[in-house]
Parts: C-alpha cells; structure tokens; sequence
C-alpha cells in the first residue's frame, strides 16, 4: 500500500539542503518522455516534470503523447528513455504478459506517483446499469496501446461479452469520446485517469451520465485475468448528480526509466520531480497527498539503481 501522501511537506521532510539542484548534470543531454493522451493529466505532468528538470540540470525533455502500455514499449525498445506507466500493465511487461510479447528487462521503476481510476460512464437515458447490459451498444475506448483501452477489453471479457459485441466500437482521444457521448453517438465511454476527470466533468456539463459500478463478481473475474487489479471506490459527489459511491478497479500511476539509463540521470531528474512536487500536484489532485514513503513503494517492478540512492539518502528504503 502507498504511505500518507503530503505533498505541501515533501521538500520540508526531505531537507532543503538534499534538494539542491544545481550540481551535478545530467549524464544524458536528452530524454524522450512518454506522457498519455491530450485531455488527461499525463500530459501537462510531462509538461512540469519538463520544467523541473530543464531548470536544474543540463538536460533538455521532449515529451511525447502516448499510452500505459506504448510507452513501456517505447522504454523497453529504446524509443524513449522514460515515461509514465500504469503498475498493472508494467507488471504484465516485466512478465512478458500480452500485450506484451516478451518479458520487459530494460524497464525500471522511478516513482509511484497516485492511483488511478478505471471509470466506466453511461448516458443517462441509455438504460445501462452493469457492464452486462453493454451487448448491442456503441462503446468510446482510448486508442489500442493505452492502459484504459486493455483494462476496457478485460472488463468485457469478465462480463462474458468482447467488442463484437458491441455495436461500434471507437478508438480515441478522451475528447474525441466526449463528443460521441455528446452527439448521442456513444453509450459507453471508459478510461483510465484520475478523480473527478476533466472529461467527463466536460461531458457531465452537457449531458446527464452515470457511472456504472463493476461488482464484486466482476471484480474477481477481471482479477483471474490481472491479479494487480484492485477494489477502488469513486466518491460520492465526485461528478454532478453521482450521489452515491461508485466501485470500480484501481491501479497505479507510477514513472518508469530504461534500467539502463545512467544512475545520475534519474537520480538527478527524481530530484527534480521531488523539488517540484507541488507544480505537478497542481495539475493532478491526487498528488497532494505525496509522500517518498509512497514513492518507493513497491509495485512489483524494479526500482532503477538511481532511485534506490535517492530513496535511500532520504531514509525510506
């Protein structure tokens, strides 16, 4: 489990003087950082992770767009040098699960950062209830090689359904969902953020929607197919008109790094992050209760050597 989160205490628990950032430069003069689709958090938190690292070490950032699982298969294939990932899919990498077709050993974890939400909205008026009631109707997914795209393919299957299923079927951006949902010419829009997400307050603002709970059963079923799936609740009030908890599957957010990156480099850009924790808990809410406790946590993918250090100076490992 992820410590107490407190992000406005973080520098303060760390010590000022081990956040001092402008020594040692980067042993890298580029990274390619994978982020997730524009209109989530993933994105702008490349953005802050770009600016913490750029005004204190001799290292440029690109960031890119991308997806839980494209980007482990960005890292592992030397396509990137970091980016961010979701603990379940990163986990089913390092096994060499599918999607992935061989174990992941160039794939290292930097820091677990919040959980994220699996989050599955109906309109209102589409008479849908549990993800058993999806037969015959249209479903707006992200697109193939995002986490919340997979964990929609697991959800259906756990509910004995697959996209064939389904009417239609749309692979895109979470704004591109939100204007089928908008248009009428989606039921079911899924994905895979953090609470309360930004598109569907968008889409709640123009349409009346529901959040469909997965139940136990299904719960258990999706668990035999990833045991990294966890119970989660949204909280009640977290949307208009949500009244009520819903329950649903978490995961993890977490940073991931090529293993073979120089030890410096994420030492130094881990620093950074750290040092600039409140930016990014600015852009995701669930950052605000960080912790180094939390960011070390163990998820089941190892730790880059450059992270041990940083964690263990700072007297969590």
């Amino acid at each position: 489990m992820l410590g107490r989160w407190n992000a406005a205490g973080l520098a303060v628990a760390i010590g000022l003087g081990a956040l001092s950032l402008t020594s040692t430069p980067s042993a890298a003069d580029q990274i390619r950082l994978m982020t997730g689709p524009q209109g989530g958090s993933w994105y702008p938190l490349g953005g802050a992770i770009k600016n913490a690292v750029e005004g204190s070490m001799d290292t440029g950032v690109q960031v890119a767009p991308g997806g839980g699982i494209a980007n482990v298969k960005a890292v592992q294939s030397g396509k990137a040098e970091m980016g961010f990932a979701n603990s379940v899919s990163t986990v089913d990498a390092i096994k060499g699960k599918p999607p992935f077709d061989s174990p992941a050993d160039n794939v290292c974890n930097i820091a677990t950062l919040y959980p994220q939400y699996f989050q599955v909205v109906v309109l209102g008026d589409a008479g849908l209830s549990s993800p058993a009631d999806f037969k015959g109707n249209s479903l707006a997914a992200q697109k193939k090689g995002n986490t919340g795209e997979a964990i929609t393919e697991h959800m259906l299957k756990a509910y004995g359904l697959t996209y064939d299923d389904m009417s239609r079927v749309n692979y895109g951006s979470y704004t591109d969902s939100v204007n089928l949902m908008k248009d009428g010419n989606a039921q079911i829009f899924t994905l895979g953020t953090t609470v309360p997400a930004g598109a569907i307050m968008d889409l709640a603002a123009a349409r009346d929607v529901t959040l469909v709970d997965i139940d136990d059963d299904g719960l258990k079923r999706m668990q035999e197919i990833n045991p990294g799936y966890k119970r989660i609740m949204i909280p009640a009030g977290s949307y208009p008109g949500q009244d009520k908890d819903v329950a649903t599957i978490g995961y993890f957010t977490h940073v991931v790094a090529q293993c073979s990156l120089p030890e410096d480099t994420v030492y130094n850009v881990l620093k950074a992050m750290v040092a600039n924790v409140d930016d990014m808990a600015a852009i995701a809410k669930a950052m605000q209760n960080a912790s180094l406790e939390g960011m070390a946590s163990d998820i089941g993918v190892p730790l880059h050597p450059g992270a041990i250090k940083f964690y263990k100076e700072q007297g969590v490992m």
